[in-house]
């Protein structure tokens, strides 16, 4: 992947991108991924820069690929970058479903894919293809909506058979934001809708014995919890929280600075209530809070949270500028909600696919057109000649 960024700076800057860098600078999101990183190089100023090039933080500096991506861009570039875009994206997932339905192995290994990167991956597809059938039929085009709407069932069937259960949740709670958000003044058909959706999530639900697994790990978490053990994966997570608040308490505005969060943590296991928590370096690294918020409060603070809320209005703007609304809403509220339970822009392969995805369905738009939600009964009146 890193290769891959570094080539596609290089074909930027012999494509003469840096003439363009002030046009760019009037796009949404490259405005706010600028910010969002450049406060990170400031809070270098206050940090421990013996311990800060530690962890995973910098990895938050591949946002910066927007640039690259949004400059190269254009009408004749734009069908390679779709069917590369689409293509590697079947591949990913096509290999995926053989290494589970033949080796019950989850993840993507191939790609170097964990289960919370495949899952996250799988999640997005059920949100595109979700809001392209609504596209496709606004349009009257019946035969892709229907295969969109087979793809989305697929894509959240396989989801299923993942153990990342919170970003499954999340998807599912977005795919009911989208429901609300589209038929929101039609009472009966959101009805009809939501209704479908629970019957089929409990279908799946039902069907999958990864989610057993997992539904059942729950309930052993939170009696090994009640004893005092926190070597389980909730445990786990409810102990960094509470370290990781008291170090966002500790310096509320700006942190501890960029890089600090991983040395704070560590420490934390040791010192924090009387080392309560001085056993789960055994459990698990020390590596990050797994949770967006946090992990950004202890590194910048104030600072940081408000340069990522800025980010992620800036991700929303550019699709709302671009009448995508309603999937500019799902997309951002995806990214935030899948940061309540890990790192969400922290995981390495994502925010490129987030990035290049978004880059692409913009221009698109541009160019094309017809990603858009249209009202087609609003627009048969609006043909129908006025009578006299």
């Amino acid at each position: 992947m890193y290769w891959g960024i570094g080539l596609l700076t290089f074909a930027w800057l012999i494509d003469r991108g840096l003439s363009r860098f002030l046009d760019l600078l009037k796009e949404p999101l490259i405005q706010g991924v600028l910010v969002f990183c450049g406060v990170w190089v400031v809070g270098l100023l206050w940090s421990d820069f013996s311990v800060s090039l530690s962890g995973k933080w910098e990895r938050y500096f591949i946002l910066l690929i927007v640039i690259p991506l949004f400059s190269i861009l254009n009408r004749k570039r734009l069908p390679w970058t779709v069917g590369a875009l689409v293509g590697s994206y079947l591949l990913v997932i096509v290999y995926g479903s053989y290494q589970y339905m033949m080796f019950g192995i989850q993840g993507n290994p191939l790609f170097g894919m964990s289960y919370l990167n495949y899952s996250a991956a799988l999640g997005i597809g059920v949100i595109l293809a979700v809001y392209g059938a609504w596209a496709a039929s606004s349009r009257a085009n019946w035969l892709l909506s229907a295969l969109l709407w087979l793809i989305a069932l697929l894509l959240l069937f396989l989801q299923f058979h993942e153990s990342a259960r919170g970003i499954l949740l999340f998807t599912i709670a977005i795919l009911l934001l989208m429901f609300c958000l589209r038929y929101r003044v039609k009472g009966r058909v959101l009805a009809i809708c939501l209704t479908s959706v629970i019957t089929i999530v409990v279908l799946f639900a039902i069907s999958s014995n990864v989610f057993h697994q997992r539904l059942s790990e729950v309930s052993s978490d939170f009696q090994l919890l009640r004893q005092g053990n926190y070597q389980t994966s909730i445990g786990y997570r409810l102990a960094i929280w509470d370290i990781g608040l008291h170090g966002f308490i500790e310096s509320p505005v700006l942190g501890h600075g960029s890089g600090m969060a991983k040395h704070y943590l560590a420490t934390g296991f040791e010192s924090y209530r009387e080392g309560i928590y001085k056993d789960l370096p055994a459990f698990q690294e020390a590596k990050h809070f797994h949770n967006e918020l946090i992990e950004i409060g202890v590194h910048l603070g104030l600072l940081g949270i408000s340069a990522f809320i800025f980010l992620l209005w800036c991700w929303f703007k550019m699709f709302r500028r671009h009448q995508m609304t309603l999937l500019g809403s799902a997309i951002v509220s995806f990214v935030f909600i899948a940061g309540f339970t890990d790192t969400f822009l922290l995981y390495s392969k994502i925010p490129p696919f987030l990035l290049t995805m978004t880059a692409v369905i913009i221009y698109w738009q541009r160019y094309e057109g017809g990603l858009d939600l249209v009202d087609r009964e609003k627009l048969q009146v609006k043909a129908k000649p006025q009578s006299s």
